[in-house]
């Protein structure tokens, strides 16, 4: 069973660059973690306030254990205060 995130995003203008660097380094990290099997940031090409994650992982243990690591404690420290909106959801696959 695969556990699937989306994560809309709405970035303070003030904040795009800080932000994405903050999101991709985290992205990077999660990639490499053994239960992580999809992680893409996306971003809307009209409005760069507007983002999305979608993530991928085999189960929601998997996902637990993302929140656990050091990369994504300091993602929440240091991107999520840079953003205006942050809405989460799980979903599965059909």
């Amino acid at each position: 069973m695969s556990y699937v995130l989306q994560v809309a995003l709405r970035i303070k203008p003030e904040s795009i660059d800080a932000f994405m660097k903050q999101v991709l380094e985290n992205a990077a990290a999660a990639r490499k973690e053994p239960g992580c099997r999809h992680f893409d940031v996306l971003v809307d090409p009209k409005d760069a306030t507007q983002a999305m994650l979608y993530e991928i992982y085999d189960d929601e243990a998997a996902f637990v254990a993302h929140q656990a690591t050091a990369h994504f404690k300091r993602y929440l420290a240091e991107a999520v205060p840079l953003l205006d909106h942050r809405e989460r959801r799980v979903w599965r696959l059909a």
